[in-house]
């Protein structure tokens, strides 16, 4: 299964838009393309770079787009 790579940039809490930036079958080469697009990104951007493992670009995008749920925080870790 191959790693895609994707620019997510989140406009509202319910809305996230996908930008497919590329794929490759190794993990240390999607992670240079990762690194690399995070690295010429400006800081305000609001854009986050995800790098995913799936078996084809739907399947990545379906994970992308799931909304997951808040992590229940314990009183002694506030």
């Amino acid at each position: 299964m191959p790693y895609y790579v994707f620019k997510v940039k989140q406009t509202t809490p319910l809305i996230k838009n996908l930008d497919f930036q590329g794929t490759e079958e190794n993990y240390r080469e999607a992670r240079v393309i990762a690194r690399d697009i995070r690295k010429n990104l400006p800081l305000d951007s609001g854009i986050t770079v995800k790098m995913i493992h799936a078996a084809n670009q739907l399947a990545a995008e379906e994970i992308l787009m799931e909304k997951r749920e808040d992590s229940v925080v314990m009183e002694w870790e506030k």
